[in-house]
C-alpha cells in the first residue's frame, strides 16, 4: 500500500514539474505588453516571392539579407531535389520554381549541385508550365510567360451586380484581397524591372511562349470547368474591345477598394499575397516608392520578415490574437497565481482588439449584424474571423469564472451576439464569412487551388458551439446549437472523424468537435462521440503520441495517414479523449507519457513538422507557438481531472 501511494506520488510530482516547467516557459514567451506572438512558418515560396517582389522592383540589393534568405532555401530543399509544402513533405512544383528563381536571382550558380538537382527535379514532373495559376500570374510579370497562359480576370469584375454568378462578396476574403489589386494589374500587365535579367527558361520542357491555359484541377467537374473555359476564351476576345472609360472606371474601383482595407502597415487583410499585390499594383499605375499607401505597405511586408542570424525568412501573417488567445486559456489550466496574473494582461491586451465599429466585408450577406469580433493579426478590422473570436471569448468567459470580475460581460456579449448572426444555412460556420456557399466558383481556371471560397467547416463550427454552450447555451435552449450540431453529425466520416480545415487534420476536427458535443450536453454514450473516442484510441502511435501527415488532405482520402507523432497533435488527441470523458482511457495515460518524456529542460517540445493549414494541398503552417501551449493545456487539464470526482471537463474547449 505504501509503495503504491508512493509510486502515485512521484507521478504526481513528475507532472506537476512538468506543468510548472512548461507554465514558466511559456511566460517567458511574453512579450513587455502583455501578449504573445509566435513565428508563423510558411513553405519557401513566400520567402522565394519576397526575393522576386524586391527584384521585380528594383530595389536596392541588401546582400547580407539575401544571403540569410537563400541558407533558408537551401536548407528547406528536400532529398527529392525540389521543394516540399511541409518539413518532408512530397516535392511542389510551384514552391520549386519560385525558390530556384529567388535563388538564381540571388546569385546562386544554375551549374551548383544544388541547383542541378532542383532543375532536374522540376523537368521531371513535367517543368515549370505545370506549376499553379499564381505562380503563372508572377512569372507573366517577369515575362517568363504570356498573358496566355493566365487566366483573364477582367478588372470590369469590380463593376458587376451583387446577382451576378461571379461577384466579389461571392468568394473569401483572402481571394478577395488577393485578386482586386492582382485585376488592376492584369488590365495594365507591367512588366517586372528584373535589373540582373534573370530568366528560368531552362525549366520548361518546351518554348515558355507557347504555354497555354491550365488544365481541369482534381477537384474541378469536367461541367463546370469547360463552360468556365469557354467563358474564358471569349473575353480573351473581347476584353481588349471593353470601352476604355469603363476600365478607367473599373480600375478606380478597384483602387478605391483597396484604399479603403489598406490596414496601415497590418496591410491589405494582413497577408502576405495582397500586400505584395497592392506595391506591384501603385508601382504599375505610376506611383513611386515614397507614395504614402504603397510606402506603408511595403514596411508592412518588412515587419513580416523573421531574420536569424544565419537564415531569414519571410511571414505568410502574424498571428498575436490567435497566440495570445489560447496561450491563456492554457495558462487558466495550469493555474497558480504568477500565471492567471499574466493571463489576465493577455486578456486585457486583447479586449480592446474587438472590432466593434468596422462592419467589414462578412456584413454584404448580414447587414443586420453588429460587429464584435476580433480579427487573427494585430489589426485587421474588415477581416475579423469567428475562430479567433470564440476562442477569445472563451478565455474571457474563464477569467469571469475565476475572478467574479463583469470587466469583460460587454465584450464577451459582443463577440456572442457577432458569432450568432454570421451562422450559415446549413448550420455551420466559416472562419470570416457566412453563406459564401456558391461552390461552383472553384471550377473557374482561376481557382486551381480550390480554395476560393469560406465556407462552414467542422473545426470554425465546433469552436462557435464550444463557445456559445460554455456561455449556458444547449441545443434544447438554442436553435443556433441545435442547428450546429446537426451539422456536426452529418459531417462525420464513417470512420468516426471529423475534418479540420485549419489544423492539420482529422485530429483537429475530431478534438474540435468532441469539445463542442461535451460542452453542449451530448452524453458521452451517444454513437457519434463512441466512434470518435474510438478512431482516435486506434490511431495512436506506438510511442504513446499521436500525428498526422498532410497527406490527408488528398481528394481521394482513403483513411487516416499516419506520420511521426508531434506534441501538438498529441495534445488535440489527448484533450479529445478526455471531453469525451475518457481521463482514465489506456491511451490518455501513454499520450500523458509521450508528453512528459519528450519535454524538453527548456520546459517545452521540439516540434519541427507542419501541424497547421493555409488551404488544404497547397499552403500549409508551422505555428512555432503550438508546441509551447497545447501541450501545456493538455497536461494540466490531465491533472485538473484527476483532482476532480466528476471527471468531466465543464469548459468549451
Amino acid at each position: 500500500m505504501l509503495s503504491a501511494d508512493h509510486t502515485v506520488a512521484v507521478e504526481s510530482a513528475a507532472l506537476e514539474q512538468s506543468i510548472a516547467s512548461a507554465s514558466a516557459a511559456l511566460l517567458g514567451y511574453r512579450q513587455p505588453d502583455g501578449h504573445w506572438v509566435f513565428e508563423l512558418e510558411a513553405d519557401s515560396t513566400i520567402p522565394s516571392e519576397y526575393i522576386l517582389l524586391r527584384h521585380y522592383l528594383a530595389e536596392p540589393v541588401d546582400s547580407v539579407l539575401e544571403a540569410k534568405i537563400a541558407n533558408y532555401l537551401r536548407r528547406t530543399q528536400g532529398a527529392h531535389g525540389g521543394w516540399p509544402l511541409v518539413q518532408d513533405g512530397p516535392f511542389d512544383i510551384s514552391a520549386s520554381v519560385k525558390s530556384y528563381f529567388a535563388l538564381k536571382m540571388i546569385g546562386d550558380s544554375v551549374d551548383a549541385p544544388h541547383m542541378v538537382r532542383a532543375r532536374d527535379a522540376i523537368r521531371s514532373h513535367g517543368g515549370a508550365a505545370r506549376v499553379n495559376v499564381f505562380t503563372r500570374f508572377m512569372l507573366a510579370f517577369y515575362g517568363v510567360l504570356t498573358w496566355r497562359a493566365v487566366p483573364v480576370l477582367p478588372v470590369e469584375i469590380m463593376l458587376l451586380p451583387t446577382w451576378s454568378p461571379f461577384h466579389l462578396n461571392k468568394i473569401s476574403y483572402w481571394a478577395r484581397a488577393t485578386i482586386v489589386p492582382l485585376m488592376v494589374m492584369a488590365a495594365l500587365k507591367p512588366r517586372a524591372k528584373n535589373p540582373k535579367g534573370v530568366g528560368i527558361d531552362e525549366l520548361f520542357l518546351q518554348d515558355p511562349a507557347s504555354v497555354g491555359m491550365t488544365a481541369k484541377a482534381p477537384h474541378q467537374s469536367w461541367g463546370w470547368f469547360a463552360l468556365f473555359s469557354t467563358l474564358d476564351r471569349i473575353l480573351r476576345v473581347v476584353e481588349p474591345l471593353f470601352p476604355k472609360k469603363l476600365r478607367q472606371r473599373a480600375i478606380d474601383a478597384a483602387v478605391a477598394f483597396t484604399l479603403e482595407r489598406l490596414n496601415g502597415e497590418d496591410g491589405l487583410g494582413a497577408i502576405y499575397p495582397p500586400m505584395a499585390n497592392v506595391v506591384m499594383m501603385y508601382e504599375a499605375l505610376g506611383k513611386g516608392p515614397d507614395f504614402p499607401p504603397r510606402a506603408i505597405t511595403r514596411k508592412g511586408i518588412e515587419n513580416l520578415l523573421v531574420v536569424g542570424e544565419h537564415e531569414a525568412y519571410c511571414q505568410p501573417c502574424v498571428s498575436p490574437v490567435w497566440d495570445t488567445a489560447l496561450a491563456c486559456h492554457a495558462l487558466t489550466e495550469a493555474g497558480g497565481e504568477a500565471a492567471l496574473a499574466r493571463m489576465k494582461q493577455g486578456l486585457d491586451w486583447l479586449k480592446p482588439r474587438q472590432v466593434l465599429d468596422v462592419k467589414g466585408d462578412w456584413a454584404a450577406k448580414a447587414p443586420d449584424v453588429r460587429p464584435g469580433g476580433w480579427a487573427f493579426q494585430y489589426n485587421n478590422p474588415h477581416y475579423p474571423d469567428l475562430d479567433d473570436t470564440a476562442v477569445v471569448v472563451m478565455a474571457m468567459d474563464r477569467a469571469r469564472r475565476l475572478s467574479g470580475s463583469r470587466e469583460y460581460d460587454e465584450a464577451i456579449s459582443r463577440g456572442r451576439e457577432w458569432i450568432e448572426g454570421m451562422q450559415s444555412r446549413d448550420g455551420g460556420w466559416a472562419a470570416f464569412d457566412v453563406n459564401n456557399l456558391e461552390y461552383y466558383l472553384n471550377n473557374i481556371p482561376f481557382s486551381d487551388h480550390g480554395a476560393l471560397l469560406d465556407p462552414p467547416t467542422e473545426d470554425v463550427t465546433a469552436r462557435c458551439i464550444s463557445m456559445l454552450a460554455q456561455l449556458g447555451e444547449t441545443a434544447q435552449t438554442s436553435k443556433a446549437v441545435a442547428d450546429g450540431i446537426e451539422y456536426l453529425r452529418r459531417t462525420q466520416l464513417p470512420e468516426g472523424s471529423w475534418y479540420g480545415r485549419w489544423g492539420l487534420n482529422y485530429v483537429y476536427g475530431t478534438w474540435s468537435v468532441l469539445c463542442a458535443l461535451n460542452a453542449a450536453g451530448v452524453d458521452h454514450q451517444d454513437p457519434a462521440i463512441r466512434k470518435a473516442v474510438d478512431w482516435l484510441v486506434s490511431i495512436q502511435n506506438r510511442d504513446g503520441g499521436w500525428g498526422e501527415d498532410a497527406v490527408s488532405y488528398r481528394l481521394d482520402y482513403k483513411g487516416f495517414e499516419h506520420a511521426p507523432s508531434t506534441s501538438s497533435q498529441t495534445a488535440w488527441a489527448l484533450l479529445g479523449l478526455m471531453a469525451a470523458g475518457e481521463v482514465e482511457n489506456p491511451a490518455v495515460l501513454r499520450g500523458v507519457a509521450y508528453l512528459k518524456t519528450t519535454q524538453t529542460e527548456k520546459g517545452v517540445w521540439d516540434e519541427a513538422r507542419y501541424t497547421a493549414t493555409g488551404f488544404p494541398r497547397v499552403f500549409y503552417l508551422r505555428y512555432h507557438g503550438y508546441s509551447k501551449f497545447f501541450p501545456l493545456w493538455a497536461l494540466a487539464r490531465y491533472r485538473n481531472l484527476r483532482s476532480t470526482n466528476s471527471r468531466v471537463v465543464g469548459v468549451g474547449m
